[in-house]
């Protein structure tokens, strides 16, 4: 099918190109918090449209056997007293990251469901599917002062598809990872292992191995502004004693961060890794977000619930905070930018849009490896069931 055939490709008339000439890049796009303080743009309240589940060896299985169930300690007890050491290094299986998984577990689920999306036939046309995360890094942007990062965009079949590409930075730091990072990563993992149960009603089992291969997934749809959503994100636990146990109002997102004791302390922790516990749960709707704090030893005394909704107030005052406003339509504007540079539809064609800290976002385009990231199982099955539409003159 001639991609300049289809609807997108003739909102620009083109020239006829030879087939290996690459469309010229479009222009940058500015992430000043200040050219996005308007009022907060719509967003739909997300709604699950399946899951799936990673296994002990990082197999995909489209169910739901990876949930675990929230089990925290009784409040009328001692309080908790989890030691985030325990198990480390001997009982822990770390995810192998020099694995590019890509979408392609999220692909797996699209293919499986493809013929019964709740948006009916036409919708995953016009949707932008991605990873919870990547939404996430969009969300921060305007406040990052650290990290950049990049999104390469194809668009097959109408639908335009993010997945991000590690910066030589983050590989050069991933690579060079201090062994005290690395431990207060298993850390985390550890906090869950005290707090979730593998069945409801039952208590937690901090004896075995702590296995980060091992996922529930959540694969949700949304819509920004004028953009149809459909992304998935990893989810921490249920929790049986919800009022509402309709997913995704009954998820828990649990976090460690280290305990703090004075006023400055707990504004930093507000203005920076408050944003990312924000951006990380509203996007998917999980309501609330339970923090373990940890001492220098790495015992866990005191928890925390966060509840999403009400992470702003803690910031609204402070004329360093973040505002949600900002971060949505930051995300809404790069949306909307995407959409209009990525105009071909072919899946080895990527538009790499990259930022650094300090700048604007700028494009790329590429073609084939090592960018494109649509794998052929994916494109072949999607093809075999997709009619040709009939050719529409271009509009005049």
């Amino acid at each position: 099918m001639d991609p300049r055939g289809t609807k997108r490709g003739a909102e620009k008339t083109e020239v006829a190109e030879p087939r290996n000439k690459l469309p010229r890049p479009a222009p940058s796009l500015p992430t000043d918090p200040a050219l996005y303080s308007g009022p907060f743009p719509f967003y739909r309240r997300p709604s699950e449209l399946g899951c799936f589940s990673l296994d002990a060896q990082r197999q995909y299985h489209g169910d739901a056997r990876a949930l675990r169930y929230y089990s925290p300690p009784p409040t009328n007890g001692p309080g908790p007293n989890f030691d985030l050491r325990d198990g480390y290094p001997d009982r822990y299986q770390p995810r192998d990251e020099e694995v590019q998984e890509r979408l392609d577990h999220l692909l797996c689920w699209l293919l499986e469901h493809r013929g019964r999306l709740e948006g009916g036939p036409g919708w995953l046309a016009e949707a932008i599917v991605t990873w919870r995360g990547h939404l996430t890094k969009l969300l921060t942007t305007p406040y990052e002062r650290q990290e950049g990062w990049q999104l390469a965009a194809s668009r097959f079949q109408g639908t335009l598809y993010l997945s991000e590409v590690e910066t030589q930075n983050a590989r050069a730091q991933r690579l060079a990872r201090p062994p005290l990072l690395r431990e207060l990563m298993y850390m985390g993992y550890k906090f869950e292992q005290y707090m979730c149960a593998d069945k409801p009603g039952s208590s937690p089992d901090p004896s075995g191995e702590v296995n980060t291969n091992v996922a529930f997934c959540s694969v949700l749809r949304s819509r920004l502004g004028s953009h149809p959503l459909l992304f998935s994100g990893e989810v921490d636990c249920t929790d049986p004693q919800t009022p509402s146990t309709q997913p995704p109002t009954c998820y828990v997102e649990l976090k460690t961060s280290k305990e703090m004791h004075s006023p400055g302390q707990w504004r930093s922790f507000y203005r920076h890794k408050l944003l990312k516990w924000w951006a990380q749960s509203f996007l998917p709707g999980v309501p609330n977000v339970v923090a373990g704090f940890r001492n220098p030893e790495g015992f866990v005394s005191s928890l925390k619930t966060f509840p999403t909704m009400k992470m702003f107030d803690y910031v609204r005052n402070d004329r360093d905070g973040w505002n949600p406003s900002v971060c949505m339509n930051f995300c809404a504007a790069f949306l909307s930018f995407a959409q209009s540079t990525v105009v071909q539809d072919d899946p080895r064609l990527v538009h790499l849009f990259s930022w650094e800290p300090g700048g604007p976002v700028t494009v790329s385009v590429h073609r084939d490896a090592p960018y494109a990231f649509l794998p052929i199982w994916y494109v072949e099955a999607m093809t075999q069931d997709f009619p040709s539409p009939p050719k529409t003159p271009s509009p005049k």
